[in-house]
């Protein structure tokens, strides 16, 4: 019995295994062609609707209460008298006083002097022996040293330094001579005569002080101001009014759930049974049909409780009226106390201290007497007489300069004349020989002061001296004149009710929200039969086409890139691809390819 029952069971399993290995019912049946039947997935479009989230409500707005502003005038200070003060008047008198006494100034009339002129021997006459040297005569001219030039006594003159040449001596020929021998004879002579000079002796003063009056005695008045004492009242500034306070009503959060995507099944491939008999694993592959549940999403509201106590509910908002109490404000203003008055005060008179010269003694003169002037003079005395020989002797220059106005001076001008000095040359008169010839005594002009007359002295009358000085002098005394004052009234103002708070009601419309969902368009499953690559079809060159078609449309074949190879990452991306574009999943069908543009 157990033998007769495993061969049934073998029998059955032929059987069957027979009929997966041929041909489905339907299946066409083309010459070099392969068939599937791929599995289709749902489909699903995404639907959005609004959810009430907050029902609709009523708000409060509240409107204060309006015043107005009351004005009106208020006394700050009482009518009073104010006395003013009328100065005391003064005019001004003037005086001459005196500062210094008159006395008489000395001037000294220097002694005078005129220049004498003399022939002084400067050498003795001799006499030449074979030998007559060349004569010269000493030629005497003024030569100028400085043109003459107006000095300024702001700006002065303005001179450039002119140079040139001057003959000192012509040429001539030279008798080389030994010279004559001469001694030195020294005398004394007279340079200036005795002369008196006389000296001032200034007049003396002595400083004299006095009191002199400035501004004479017055009287003045003094005010006492009047007196206020400070009064302090309550006055209104704002009336009683009300306020209403508004709060916002309370709520509470509440969640609920909604569908977004409804309970789904699929069919899903799982693997092959192992205990098939077939060579061909295809054949015994299991197909699940797997529920997927539905899927939710969690929406909060705000649902309203209520309002906290002492408030009324009015709509959305929560509402109570406060009573506001009026407001004072305390003021003062001066009240008179006692009027204004006055007093007399004596001011006394000022005085001022003077100073100025009194004469003590006039001035005078002394004389002093000045010895004459003397100078030592030396001149040549003839020893022995020269003898000669001629060479030729060059003309001298000699090379001058003198200052040359450039430009005068302006202002006010002094005359100053030209200055010329005395300059000596040789100049020959015939050349040397060697006759005998006598040779006179050479002189010069020599110059000294002669006394002409004495200095004397001449008085000036010097006048006295004044000054002014003005003083005061009282005209009329001080006074009041008295003047009323007015009371002083202020402006203040205060806020006056008109109308009391009130509230308005605003509606507040409900709040939605948009919530998204999943809704099934078309139900999945296996499809019709579809031509599929077959499997000796599936070259490396076929897959490496495909994966880098999936490549470009940004889908991941794995780190290695379009390998050629059907790995796990290139089936997972062919997969996805096919699911994003509705395609049939699960095989390398021609209407996939022609999706991703490959032949």
């Amino acid at each position: 019995m157990r033998k007769l029952n495993f061969f049934l069971t073998t029998l059955l399993m032929l059987v069957v295994g027979s009929t997966y290995a041929q041909p489905a019912a339907g299946m066409p049946s083309e010459p070099g062609k392969c068939y599937a039947r791929c599995l289709i997935s749902d489909q699903y479009e995404t639907v959005t609707e609004e959810v009430l989230v907050k029902d609709a409500s009523t708000r409060v707005e509240v409107v204060p209460a309006k015043y107005e502003t009351v004005t009106e005038q208020v006394l700050v200070k009482e009518a009073g008298n104010r006395l003013s003060v009328v100065p005391a008047k003064f005019e001004t008198m003037t005086e001459e006083l005196l500062t210094k006494e008159a006395s008489s100034r000395l001037s000294v009339v220097p002694a005078k002097f005129e220049s004498m002129t003399e022939q002084v021997l400067t050498k003795e006459a001799s006499t030449r022996l074979s030998v007559v040297p060349a004569r010269y005569e000493d030629v005497e001219e003024q030569v100028l040293v400085k043109e003459a030039y107006t000095v300024l006594k702001i700006v002065p003159a303005k001179f450039e330094t002119v140079t040139e040449q001057v003959l000192v001596k012509e040429a001539s020929t030279r008798l080389e001579t030994v010279p004559a021998k001469y001694e030195t004879v020294t005398e004394q002579v007279l340079v200036k005569e005795a002369y008196t000079v006389l000296k001032t002796v200034p007049a003396k003063y002595e400083t004299v002080t006095e009191q002199v009056l400035v501004k004479e005695a017055y009287s003045t008045l003094q005010t006492t101001p009047a007196k206020y004492e400070t009064v302090s009242e309550q006055v209104l500034v704002k009336e009683a009014s009300s306020r209403i306070e508004r709060v916002p009503a309370k709520y509470e959060t509440t969640t609920e759930q909604i569908e977004v995507a409804p309970a789904a099944s699929k069919w899903v491939k799982k693997k092959a049974d192992r205990n098939c008999l077939s060579a061909n694993p295809d054949d015994c592959l299991v197909w699940c049909l797997v529920e997927t549940p539905a899927q939710f999403r969690t929406v909060t509201k705000r649902v309203r409780v209520g309002c906290d106590s002492g408030y009324t509910d009015n709509g959305d908002d929560c509402t109570k009226t406060v009573e506001i109490p009026a407001q004072y404000d305390t003021r003062s203003y001066q009240k008179l106390v006692t009027p204004a008055a006055t007093s007399t005060v004596t001011v006394p008179a000022k005085y001022d201290t003077r100073s100025y010269q009194k004469l003590v003694s006039p001035a005078t003169s002394t004389s002093e007497t000045v010895p004459a002037k003397y100078e030592t003079r030396s001149y040549k005395k003839l020893v022995t007489p020269a003898t000669s020989r001629s060479v030729d002797i060059p003309a001298e220059y000699d090379t001058r300069s003198y200052q040359k106005m450039v430009s005068p001076a302006t202002t006010t001008t002094e005359e100053v004349p030209a200055k010329y000095t005395t300059r000596k040359y040789k100049r020959l008169v015939s050349p040397a020989t060697t006759n005998s010839t006598d040779v006179p005594a050479e002189y010069t002009n020599r110059k000294y002061q002669k006394l002409v007359n004495d200095a004397t002295t001449t008085s000036t009358e010097v006048a006295a001296q004044y000054k002014t000085r003005s003083y005061e002098k009282l005209a009329s005394d001080a006074n009041t004149t008295s003047a009323d004052t007015d009371a002083n009234y202020t402006t203040r103002s205060y806020q006056r009710l008109v109308s009391p708070a009130s509230t308005n009601v605003i509606t507040v419309p409900a709040e939605y929200k948009s919530v998204s969902r999943r809704q099934l368009v078309k139900k999945g499953g296996f499809s019709e039969w579809r031509e599929v690559v077959c499997d000796a079809d599936i070259t490396s060159d076929l897959v490496r086409r495909v994966q880098s078609a999936l490549m470009s449309r940004g889908f991941d074949v794995g780190t290695a890139g379009a390998d050629n190879v059907m790995g796990a990452a290139t089936k997972a991306a062919l997969v996805k691809f096919q699911k994003e574009n509705n395609l049939p999943v699960g095989q390398l069908d021609l209407e996939t390819l022609k999706v991703l543009g490959v032949k």
